[in-house]
């Protein structure tokens, strides 16, 4: 089960250091032009850049904290917090009729839920 939650971790933490730096990166009028990045085009600079800074902060909230030993109890709730994120982001999605957008935020969901409950009952990080 660890190596499960290990491979669904870097899986998560891939996806939110990508999704963070296109954020904090890219301009906010290119990504409005990406399919899936309309919902920038509705949203302020700042608002987009905040959430691409905790997408960044969610993937080191994910890894570093296990592989360093310092606060590892910061991985599940780092997984929790990408629940609420993608929660959001879904919400965001279904007012712009972005169904299949919608169900991939869903995946990310479940991929994080199941890294939380892992974390926290099945295989915690002992110190």
């Amino acid at each position: 089960m660890n190596l499960a939650l290990w491979i669904a971790t870097a899986l998560l933490a891939a996806v939110s250091l990508t999704g963070g730096i296109t954020k904090t990166l890219v301009p906010k009028e290119k990504l409005a032009a990406i399919n899936g990045g309309e919902w920038t085009g509705h949203a302020g600079v700042g608002f987009v850049k905040t959430i691409g800074v905790l997408e960044l902060l969610a993937a080191v909230g994910l890894i570093l904290p296990a592989l360093l030993d310092i606060a590892p109890f910061m991985v599940p709730v780092t997984a929790l917090c990408w629940v609420l994120l993608m929660v959001g982001a879904m919400i965001i999605h279904r007012r712009l009729g972005q169904v299949k957008l919608m169900m991939v935020n869903l995946g990310y969901v479940a991929l994080a839920a199941f890294i939380a409950w892992g974390r926290f009952s099945l295989e915690p990080f002992t110190g």
